[in-house]
């Protein structure tokens, strides 16, 4: 490290400290020939993670953007904040286990698979978006694969009638 005051490259590290949750290290330094002081802060330096867009355009993987994404669908759900910042970090680790370039459109398919995990009204509202709805056939379709994820089984149990077969006010006819 050099010295901002004379320039030398000898010093000794006088403290350090974890910062920020371990993603740092703040050292106090002091320079063997001068003997000011001056901090330094050390950081595991990251490959960048590429999104891929349909245009074939490529930007670095922005998880401020995922949230802003979740947070929109969301809205006046009972999701708190801390959620949404978990969601957009397996998001994240989703997107690098994929590799150093990942397509936009599995980037939003990790959004709406954490997002029916979180909140179905929440996944519901990001696919109509995400998936371009444009009928309502596409929420009804939507809307059948969460109730097949909710029910693996999708018919009815073995002792329940079917919808069809059951009488006024969800009795089922004798």
């Amino acid at each position: 490290m050099r010295c901002p005051w004379c320039g030398a490259t000898e010093d000794r590290v006088v403290d350090s400290r974890e910062m920020e949750q371990g993603e740092g290290i703040r050292r106090r330094r002091e320079c063997i020939s001068c003997t000011r002081r001056f901090t330094t802060v050390e950081r595991v330096s990251q490959a960048v993670l590429w999104v891929v867009k349909r245009s074939a355009h490529r930007e670095p993987f922005d998880r401020r953007k995922v949230i802003a994404g979740a947070r929109a669908a969301c809205k006046n759900r009972p999701v708190e904040p801390e959620q949404l910042e978990a969601l957009a970090a397996a998001v994240e680790q989703t997107a690098w286990s994929l590799g150093p370039e990942v397509q936009s459109e599995q980037v939003g398919l990790a959004v709406l698979e954490s997002l029916r995990q979180l909140d179905d009204v929440a996944a519901v509202r990001f696919a109509s978006v995400y998936k371009g709805f444009e009928q309502v056939d596409d929420f009804a379709r939507e809307l059948g694969l969460l109730n097949k994820e909710a029910t693996p089984d999708a018919g009815p149990s073995a002792g329940e009638p079917h919808r069809a077969e059951r009488g006024p006010a969800g009795r089922a006819k004798p």
